[in-house]
């Protein structure tokens, strides 16, 4: 298991992953934060990045808040 904090910035015209100075990822997605797309975009693109399916990423806390801690299943 790693535990990740991301900064998440929704609504953005390029969705992207940064890595701030204090380690943790800031990503800037398309969608909106309505109703859990902006979760479910976040969800994508982590798998994306770091090749895992979605079930195993979990947003540990900041369901609805831009500061999230994310939990990643790493075999």
């Amino acid at each position: 298991m790693r535990t990740i904090t991301v900064k998440v910035k929704p609504r953005a015209k390029v969705q992207k992953i940064t890595t701030a100075s204090d380690g943790s990822l800031i990503i800037q997605l398309s969608a909106p934060p309505v109703d859990g797309k902006a979760n479910a975009a976040l969800i994508e693109i982590l798998a994306d990045h770091f090749g895992v399916s979605r079930r195993q990423i979990s947003i540990k806390s900041g369901q609805t808040s831009r500061a999230k801690i994310v939990e990643i299943d790493i075999d």
